[in-house]
Parts: C-alpha cells; structure tokens; sequence
C-alpha cells in the first residue's frame, strides 16, 4: 500500500528539473532542461486511480549552449515557434508503494504517443516554513523520430550527429494546491 498521501498538489517549479540526455557524434551525451513548465498531480485515495498532466513550454529549453538551443527550438527540430507546447497526461498508474510505473500520452512537436514512466515515490515532508511537500523521480527513454524530431547529421566517421534515444528524467516536487 503506497504511503503517498491523498491530494491535488502543484509541481513547485524552482523544485523540481524536467531533464534529458541524447548521444552527441556516439561519443558523448548532451544534457539539457526545460526552465518553463507546471503541472498538476492528484493521488488519489485509491493509487491507481490517481492522475497528472504537466505542460511545457518547448522554448525554455536550456543545454548550456544558446546557439544550440536556438537551433532546437527552430523548425529542424520542435518549432518552438508554431508548436509551443508539450504536454503530459496520464492515462495509469501500475504499482504501489514507493515504486510505480506511470503511463500517459506524450506530445512532443505536436505528436502524441503513449509513454510510461518509471517512477520513485521520494517521501512527504512538512518544511520548516509549514509548507508540505512530496516529491517523485522519474525516467522514460522515447526515440526522437517517432515524435518527428528527424533532423540530423552523418558523420565523415560514419553514425551520425545526435542520437535517436532521449532519455527523459525527472526529479518533481509539489505542494498541496489550496496551500
């Protein structure tokens, strides 16, 4: 039996880290995160009746290089400009206790596809300033291509510039929404 405690809480945003690594030329990874997003979670009494759908805004993207991420938010890659948004919304949970998988429909660059998150349940706390808090790392890995994200690359070497695979990790954190 999962110890989560019932609610609607909010995603805090200065928090929590909505994450990805991919393969750079095969010999590296490129880490990057999104500075702009909210979301809602509701655990319910009964856990796998509980729900969340998070949104992000496609053109907060941040992975240390602003040429890079210029790039990533024109057409090449997500379109930032036409296609602001991505979300995510569950449409399960299977599991209990302090592990869980979270399954939900993706959209990325205007492509949805189920995804399921595999998810660790971190604990409720009261912070010092009375606030409660609960928090949930999680991860998926989803191929690039399939949400239309094609452009790329070959290498002199051969392979090419940036992988297929994105792996997708968060760490969340949330508040009760009436706090």
């Amino acid at each position: 039996m999962s110890t989560i405690p019932a609610g609607t809480y909010v995603i805090d945003p200065s928090h929590t880290e909505v994450g990805f690594t991919v393969r750079h030329a095969g010999i590296s990874k490129v880490r990057g995160k999104f500075e702009k997003f909210e979301g809602q979670i509701v655990v319910a009494e009964d856990i796998a009746q509980s729900s969340a759908i998070v949104t992000i805004d496609a053109s907060s993207i941040n992975t240390g290089d602003a040429n890079r991420d210029g790039h990533l938010r024109s057409a090449d890659f997500w379109d930032a400009e036409n296609k602001p948004t991505w979300t995510f919304v569950t449409g399960g949970l299977e599991g209990d206790g302090e592990e869980f998988s979270l399954k939900g429909d993706l959209t990325i660059n205007g492509v949805t596809k189920p995804v399921a998150l595999d998810v660790e349940y971190n604990g409720a706390v009261t912070d010092p300033f009375g606030s409660k808090r609960i928090g949930f790392s999680a991860n998926t890995e989803i191929s690039r291509k399939e949400f239309g994200l094609t452009w790329n690359a070959a290498l002199e070497a051969g392979g090419v510039l940036v992988g297929d695979k994105v792996k997708i990790l968060l760490e969340v954190e949330a508040t009760p929404k009436d706090a």
